[in-house]
């Protein structure tokens, strides 16, 4: 009937806190109802009111939904619900749904075939091309115009030196509040993600000057958009903040059915919003596939996934020269059997090497990998690596230690390297980390089965 484990559920936990408070609730006594049917779990606990709290979770999902006040999601009620479930099936009844769960079941199927109709209505509607052409020139036009005003403000930058960089904390935001008004917010990103780094550490300079590079070459990309291969031309228009929408990419994006591997998922926070990006493996095509999502003002994204589970749906990826970036098109269901859990083998030998699948083994073929990957698309940041290590701690920090004496410094806080270090014995393990240019951010750290995931907490 669950098909996933205590340690997976409480993947799913917002925060040690939560995860903590469900454990003590997985008590039967506190849990007045507890049944399920084939589409949901649900049952009521008894909380410091009167009136106990209904807790409900979705199997199609993983969705939850409980009318406590928390603002966390899932909360402690989902979190013990699955608990209770998955170490004591027998307390649970077969039951016919009540109408509290067939009402949110409805609710959502109803919102899922909205989706639908507008991807459907978006695809047939027609087109006035006029209109269109208009408004893309309208926007092209505004674009330039702050890009002349990017590159005379790069030029002052370099002519003024680096070292003045420091004291110039507020310039970085003022460029960035001008490509908004331009309407180029991927320029603007990129300004306030370069200006945070300015007096950071030693490194800061080449980290400054490489981000101002790229700037000066997505200005020259945009000004010759039209005579780039289209799929290039994509690429430079996500970068700068002109990406398909995800109707559209739904509607006409390529579409890809397997089974996907969960690798990893981070998630980080930039004050009211909070951004998850999930890796996937395809078991059958051998393909890499990103799912990124965004939350405002707390974390809860629309659909749940579990590091190291398996599921089999069809994704629609964004068009670019080497795809990465995907959605899932709403039809992922949880593999019933988990296959072998390593993801550094292709399911099809006879097939050639997907040049987007992830890299695993030495750190040679990682770092081709990444160099093919920069060079299709060298604005798609972070990027996933996986390769074979051991993790270490010297002066310098943490560093995963290749074969061949070669290491790769990570982006680890010490509590997390210290945990990483005793799940491997000593022993290689299987690194899936994001690549941000300079450091590696790990993710997760596979032996035959998932050892250690960053956690919330870790990011």
């Amino acid at each position: 009937m669950m098909q996933l484990s205590a340690s997976e559920i409480l993947q799913l936990s917002p925060d040690d806190a939560s995860a903590k408070a469900a454990k003590g609730l997985v008590v039967p006594g506190k849990w007045p109802r507890l049944e399920y049917d084939d589409r949901a779990i649900w049952g009521e606990c008894q909380g410091s009111g009167s009136k106990p709290y209904q807790v409900q979770f979705d199997k199609s999902g993983p969705a939850f939904r409980c009318t406590c006040p928390s603002r966390k999601f899932p909360c402690k009620h989902g979190l013990a619900l699955l608990l209770l479930m998955a170490q004591n099936p027998t307390n649970f009844s077969a039951a016919e749904a009540p109408a509290w769960v067939t009402e949110w079941l409805a609710s959502r199927q109803q919102r899922a075939e909205k989706q639908e109709a507008r991807i459907a209505e978006k695809r047939d509607a027609p087109v006035d091309p006029q209109a269109s052409a208009r408004r893309e020139e309208a926007r092209l036009q505004r674009m330039a115009a702050g890009m002349e005003e990017l590159e005379r403000w790069l030029a002052d930058r370099l002519r003024q030196g680096l070292a003045q960089l420091p004291g110039q904390a507020a310039i970085w935001e003022e460029m960035a509040r001008r490509m908004v008004d331009a309407q180029a917010p991927g320029l603007a990103f990129r300004l306030r993600q370069i200006g945070a780094r300015v007096g950071q550490d030693e490194s800061w300079p080449g980290y400054v000057l490489g981000g101002l590079g790229q700037l000066r070459v997505l200005i020259d990309a945009f000004r010759r958009l039209d005579s780039l291969p289209l799929a290039v031309q994509q690429d430079v228009r996500a970068a700068l903040g002109l990406a398909v929408d995800r109707d559209s990419v739904l509607a006409t994006g390529e579409r890809l059915r397997d089974d996907w591997l969960v690798l990893g998922q981070s998630i980080d926070e930039d004050g009211n919003l909070w951004s998850r990006r999930v890796w996937l493996f395809g078991r059958q095509s051998g393909r890499t596939a990103l799912l990124l999502d965004f939350a405002h003002g707390n974390r809860r994204f629309e659909q749940n996934y579990v590091t190291a589970s398996n599921l089999n749906g069809e994704l629609a990826f964004f068009p670019g020269n080497l795809p990465l970036r995907a959605l899932n098109t709403g039809d992922m269901q949880l593999l019933p059997v988990s296959p072998e859990t390593r993801a550094d083998s292709t399911a099809n030998p006879k097939k050639e090497p997907n040049p987007t699948a992830l890299p695993t083994g030495q750190l040679d073929t990682a770092l081709t990998a990444l160099a093919r990957a920069v060079a299709a698309n060298p604005w798609q940041s972070p990027l996933p690596m996986m390769l074979e290590g051991v993790p270490y701690l010297s002066q310098r920090g943490w560093s995963l230690h290749c074969p061949e004496q070669r290491r790769l410094t990570l982006r680890l806080r010490d509590e997390d390297g210290w945990q990483l270090l005793a799940a491997s014995g000593g022993a290689p393990l299987t690194l899936l980390g994001e690549w941000n240019g300079e450091v590696l951010r790990p993710l997760a750290a596979w032996q035959d089965k998932l050892l250690w995931q960053e956690t919330a907490e870790s990011a």
